[in-house]
């Protein structure tokens, strides 16, 4: 990520995630106590989620990030932070009671790998578990704070049929000033 990206480690953003992104984003979702967390990036959704589930697993790809992370969290007894790519997944086939993923799908480089990114956590949660996902809605500020880093914003139109693709049903699609959310179940 870029140095713009830096306010997601802020207070202000912790605080906006905390009051506002996260409560609409969730609404009465309940992801359960086996959670998985895919992109935590700064580990703003991961203060609040870490407080709420009695186990949850933090998958983040940068390796700085992760790194932090571990740290951050070395003493938590529900959180585990995990280096890896969530679009090659290594648990296995209903591990997870729940998923949830927050601002970072603009992050993956192609609609492919967000498609595959979809599947997988679609494989590794139990029938019937929910993913909770949302972003910012695509715009020309934020391609601009995303210089010289992936910029991809996934259109909210097109999320009812590549989350029923990747295993998903009865998608449910909001959208607001701050980008959409969908809360999806595993068929």
């Amino acid at each position: 990520m870029n140095e713009a990206h830096q306010y997601c480690g802020s207070e202000q953003w912790r605080q906006m995630i905390r009051e506002v992104i996260l409560p609409w984003a969730l609404g009465e979702a309940d992801l359960g106590d086996d959670v998985l967390e895919v992109g935590p990036g700064y580990g703003a959704t991961t203060d609040v989620l870490g407080t709420v589930t009695m186990r949850l697993r933090s998958v983040e790809i940068d390796d700085d990030l992760a790194a932090r992370l571990r740290e951050r969290f070395a003493e938590s007894p529900s959180v585990e932070i995990i280096n890896g790519d969530a679009t090659r997944l290594e648990f296995a086939d209903g591990t997870f009671t729940g998923a949830a993923c927050f601002t970072m799908l603009h992050h993956v480089a192609t609609i492919e790998l967000q498609d595959r990114l979809f599947a997988e956590v679609a494989r590794v949660l139990r029938p019937g578990a929910a993913l909770v996902a949302s972003d910012s809605l695509g715009s020309d500020d934020l391609a601009a704070a995303h210089e010289g880093d992936t910029y991809n914003p996934v259109d909210p139109a097109s999320l009812p049929e590549r989350l029923a693709t990747a295993g998903f049903d009865d998608v449910a699609l909001k959208t607001n000033e701050f980008g959409w959310a969908a809360i999806a179940r595993v068929r």
